[in-house]
Parts: structure tokens; sequence; C-alpha cells
């Protein structure tokens, strides 16, 4: 009677216990911060109501995000999602490498004590042999002394044995002692709970069902991150666009098919509500704060932060305060506007100075440069820029990836047929139809006699390189996605996975550039169009020229209009000096007026084997009082914006050529007033 009492106070509990059911992620889509999760599940439904629970999830799931599709005639009467603080979780990789070695080294110690015992075995077997022959038999004088030289020997040899074992066995006991207390970090670390999905089913029938499951998950993302590489001055500029993808899930994703998508779907997205303004006397009004329209996102793979902050014109600000949001860490910025900071611990930047407009800006880049806005009414946009100008490249592309009609074997003999290199590797026996046009980005033919010399007879009628293209752009009205069409597994440990997108080949132009007045080195730039075709964003871009790590710059598409110039490093073989002019004019007086007049100089050399163009910008400054006045402008050789006062030469030097040029102007102003030139 107990057995019964107690079958059916627990019956109820196992019947209406829900079916733990194996599921796995099919594709994820990955946002800036966040990332969509598709995962799928095969199961059979008995008729009436059941319930089934998906385990093993991230335990960072929003839960209002769940989706459940692949139902047919099957209803679903409940869904709930739970943490699970009590799962069985396996050791971490970390964990189970400290087991092997601590199991090896104990291995060894019992080895050791092994060779011990059995020298302390001997050494019985020697007292006791020694004893039995004293006992037994007359000995004489040098048998006795044979007998104990051996016994004295070995014995002193078991000995040094025995304490040298015991030492290495000291030593290894402190090894497993240091593994011991590892483990044991890795055991008081507290460990995630697991999620879990628990759905209620009414099925009219019987049936089986493969079910799709969807959600959104946070703390994984990726960031934007670029290679530039131009082999020589004329070559096309090849772009590498890469994302750099991280998830701290609690879960592995194994195998999955990725996308990457440039929105945010965790943006607020309630349009404001704007009401009217009414003024009165006496009455004070409190305001929302503007929300700004950053388009940066943050990058949790940086440690380290440099850059220069400047003014609107150019100059550098010295002592502006560079903070990490919501911490005490920050610095400020040298004579030259740079400044360094360890920002391992923080999201955001906050540049302020005095009589300038504070900024607040995500860390998405080990390099950020910044102009501030002078604190006035008018508020204005700002951004971060790159340091860079512009650069002349001649295309030397056989043809685009449209309208590409690769002819192969079918159109052409095989004695005719060219080598075909795919993403770097020959292919032998290339064959029409064996690549489709669609998934070609770039294709180029090379005749040149290096590259031909490289891969030999085999290249006998020429080679044609081929790019593909490593995924798939889907615009969408709010939204750009890149499906990659390679599979990849994404640890849940955050280290970061480099995923190349595509590769673009630009035509690009080559200049040179220098801006004295603040900074003397000559930069080779490189400056393209079209580039709003590529669906950049802004981040780090690695710069290689010549096959040469050149350094770092930024890419910043929200900083461009029609042409956007990236920095491929400085040249020191081009030489640019600025200096002033005497002029024993400048501390005249007229009236009640003080007179400044200034001429600068521009020293130019071309060092190279080989001649340039080279773009020089100066600057003349402009009144915005009525009182100063800027006259006697002579920009002599210079084009001249009236509006911004910048002056601009373009110049193409000869190997060796040295050249100068020159540009004046006069400012008035009222005596015993100052101004900064």
């Amino acid at each position: 009677m107990k057995k019964l009492l107690l079958f059916l106070f627990f019956a109820p509990t196992v019947f209406f216990a829900a079916d733990k059911i194996p599921s796995k992620i099919k594709s994820v889509i990955l946002y800036a911060n966040s990332a969509d999760i598709s995962r799928v599940a095969n199961l059979k439904l008995s008729q009436g109501t059941s319930e089934i629970t998906l385990t093993s999830l991230s335990p960072k799931i929003d839960e209002s995000s769940i989706q459940i599709a692949g139902l047919n005639a099957v209803s679903i009467l409940a869904i709930t999602y739970n943490l699970n603080y009590l799962e069985n979780t396996t050791l971490s990789p970390d964990a189970l490498l400290f087991n092997t070695q601590i199991e090896a080294i104990a291995l060894e110690i019992s080895l050791l004590k092994n060779t011990i015992f059995g020298l302390n075995e001997e050494e019985k077997v020697l007292n006791t042999n020694r004893l039995v022959s004293s006992e037994t038999q007359a000995l004489d004088l040098d048998k006795i002394k044979a007998i104990s030289q051996y016994y004295r020997n070995r014995i002193t040899a078991i000995k040094n044995e025995i304490f040298n074992l015991n030492l290495k066995i000291n030593v290894l006991n402190e090894d497993i002692t240091n593994l011991q207390k590892q483990l044991a970090t890795l055991h008081n670390t507290p460990s995630e709970p697991k999620g879990e999905i628990t759905i209620k089913f009414d099925a009219p029938m019987a049936t089986s069902l493969n079910l799709a499951i969807s959600y959104n998950v946070q703390d994984a993302g990726w960031i934007p991150n670029y290679d530039l590489k131009s082999n020589k001055m004329n070559d096309p500029l090849s772009l590498t666009y890469k994302a750099h993808v991280y998830q701290k899930t609690g879960e592995n994703w194994d195998n999955v098919a990725l996308t990457l998508a440039t929105g945010n779907p965790n943006y607020n997205a309630v349009k404001p509500d704007l009401a009217a303004h009414y003024l009165n006397f006496g009455q004070r009004n409190s305001y929302q704060s503007q929300v700004d329209k950053s388009k940066y996102r943050f990058n949790p793979s940086i440690q380290t932060v440099t850059g220069i902050v400047t003014d609107e014109s150019g100059q550098p600000l010295p002592g502006c305060s560079v903070l990490v949001k919501g911490t005490n860490i920050g610095t400020q910025t040298d004579f030259d506007g740079r400044y360094s900071l360890n920002v391992a611990n923080g999201q955001d930047l906050v540049f302020s100075y005095v009589g300038f407009k504070s900024n607040e800006i995500p860390i998405y880049s080990s390099l950020m440069n910044l102009r501030l806005e002078e604190d006035a009414e008018a508020l204005e946009e700002v951004v971060v820029v790159a340091y860079g100008s512009t650069s002349n490249i001649s295309s030397r592309l056989a043809g685009s990836s449209s309208g590409i009609r690769i002819r192969g074997n079918s159109s052409i003999g095989i004695e005719s047929q060219p080598l075909y290199i795919i993403d770097g590797v020959p292919m032998d026996g290339f064959m029409e139809g064996d690549l489709d046009a669609d998934e070609i980005q770039h294709l180029e033919v090379l005749n040149d006699e290096s590259s031909l010399a490289i891969y030999g007879s085999r290249a006998a009628n020429g080679i044609i390189v081929i790019t593909t293209k490593k995924s798939t752009t889907v615009e969408e009205a709010i939204n750009t996605k890149f499906e990659i069409k390679k599979p990849y597994s994404i640890s849940a440990n955050g280290e970061i996975t480099a995923i190349e997108i595509n590769t673009y080949t630009l035509d690009a132009k080559y200049e040179f550039f220098a801006a004295p007045i603040i900074n003397e080195n000559v930069f080779l730039t490189a400056s393209f169009k079209d580039w709003e075709k590529l669906n950049l964003l802004p981040g780090e871009a690695n710069i290689y020229f010549s096959g040469t790590y050149a350094g770092k710059t930024t890419i910043d598409p929200y900083a461009i209009k029609k042409e956007m110039t990236v920095s491929l490093g400085i040249d020191n073989a081009i030489t640019v000096t600025r200096k002033q002019d005497k002029n024993f004019k400048s501390k005249s007086f007229t009236g009640s007026n003080r007179v400044l007049d200034r001429t600068y100089q521009i020293d130019l050399k071309n060092n190279k084997p080989i001649a340039i163009d080279l773009v020089i910008m100066d600057r003349i400054p402009i009144s915005e009082n009525k009182e100063i006045k800027v006259d006697d402008i002579i920009t002599n050789n210079a084009s001249y914006d009236t509006e911004k006062g910048l002056l601009t030469w373009k110049l193409s030097l000869k190997s060796n050529e040295e050249t100068s040029e020159k540009f004046s102007f006069q400012v008035k102003y009222p005596k015993g007033r100052n101004i900064t030139l």
C-alpha cells in the first residue's frame, strides 16, 4: 500500500515533465553588439498537450525575441525562458589541460617512488648478505677489505640515487601544487548558468516537427577592419574589407552560416514626439538633451588608443582632457596635441577643452584623431578624421567582375590555355563553367616578365588572376547584410576571429602631401572614388606598401564626401621646410593701428630617383572681427580659397629637383589688443 501511494504521489510529476530535446545552431546574423540565432530541432509529438525543453542554450537570450516556426497544424500554448544553475557543465579546455598535466606528473612521481622502493630493497639485501657472510665463514683481511669497499660504494650509490629521486619528487610535487591552485581558481570562477526554452504544444494528432527557433542574444558583435595594400606607385590599390568577430554568449557557434549586418536592432526605434515650446517670464524650462547620431561602434579588442586632438583649423590642442567615460582613467594631450591612453576597461572616450564643445565617442579604433568644435551657439557635427591626403594610381585591370566571360577549353585549345590563379592558388586544367562569373570579385591579366618567370612554362600563354567574392551583399531598407559564403566556428571565449568580407581593387590616384604649418613630414597618399558602393564602416586600416607594413590609419566614410583619401605613410626622401622671412616692418604702427607684415617661404626638394606629384597646403588667417583687417594678400603660384583662407600648390618635381614657394599678407588691428597668428 505504501509503494502504491508513493507511485501516485510522484506519477503526475513524471507524466508532465518536459522532454529535453537536442537542438543545433544553424545560422547567425551578427550585428554591432548583438546576434540573431537560428537553431533547429527535430521532435515527435503525441496527440494532445505535451512539453519539450531546449537545453544548454545561451544565458543571454532576450526572451521577448524568441520566435518559433515549422509548427504545421500544431499550436503553441506557452513559451518560457529560464536559467538553469544546476545543469552539469563540462570542464573548460584549460581545466582539462590542467587535469591532464596533474595526472601525468602524478604518474611520473609514482614511477620514481617505485624506483626508490627497489633501491631500498636492494639495500636491505646487501645488509642481510653482509651479516650472513660474516657469520658463516672466516674471512681474511684482504677479503674483508674488498667486501667492505664493495658494500660502501654500492650503498653510497643507492643513498645518492634515492636522494636525487626525492629531489625530483619534491619539484614535481611543487608543479602539482601550482597546477592545483590554477585549477582551483578556474573552479572558483562563477560558472554561467545555461539557458532553457520550454515550449508547451497542443497537437491535434501525433506528428513530427522540424522546429525552427530564433532569438536575439547579447555580448556578440563584429568590428570592421581593413588592409590597404599597394605594390608600388601607379599600381592598383587593394582594399580588403574584414570583420573582427567576437562572442561571449555562453554557447559556442560550431560551423554556422554567418551573416554580418550593418544595422543594430537594439537602438530605440520609437520616433521622437516634439511638442510646442511656450515662453514666459520667470519660467525655467527643462529640456531633454539631444541624442547624437553616433555611427561609430565600440571595438572591445582595443587596449590602447593614441591620436591627435586639434581645433577646427587643424592646430593641435595641448592640455585637452581625454577621459575613459565612467572611470577616473584619463590623460591630457601634449604640446603637439597627441595623447595615448589605456582603455581596456572602457567603451567611450570623452574629450573636453576649455572654450570647446566636449565630445564623446565610442572606442572604435586604436587610432582616434579628433577635431573639436569651438563652443558657439551654432552646433555642427564633430567627426573623427584620418590624417592623410591623396595620390595617383593607374589601373591595370583587365576587366571587372561584371560582364566577364571566362573562356575555357571549349573556346580555345588546351595548348593555348592560360594559367588561372584563383585566390592565389594556381589551377591546372581550369575549364569554362568551373567558376560562375557572378562569383568573381576581380580579374587581372598578367603578361610582365617577372610574373611569367615565377610560373615558368605553365604561364607560357599568360596568367589570369581571379579573386572571388567572399560574401554576398544584400541591400535592405535600413540595413546592409554580408552573407559569408564559408561556414565558421566562433568560440564563446570572446577571442577575435578575422573573417574576410571581400577584397576590392581600386582605381586610385597617388600623390605626396604636406601641410608644413602643422607637420613638415611628407605623406604618400592614395585617393579613390565610388567608395560608397563598398558599404564601408568606420574602422582601423593596416597599411602595406611595397610588401612592407607601413602603419595604421582609420577609414571614416562618414567624414568623406566624394573622394576618400588614405595615408600610406611618411616618405623621408622628400623634404619640405617652412620659414618666416625677416621683415623689419612687422612692428610698425599706423595711427591707432598696429601693422604686421608676414611673408613665408616653403622650400622643397625631391631626393627620390623618380619624378613625383606633390600637393602643399598652407593658409592665410581670416578675420572674424571688423577691427581686424587682413590685406595685401599675395599668393603667387598658389590657388586660394577665399572663404577658408586655404592655399594649395600642386607641383611636379623631377628627381633631385629643388624649388621654393612664397606667400605673404598684412594684418592690421587696434593698438593694445592681442591676436595670435
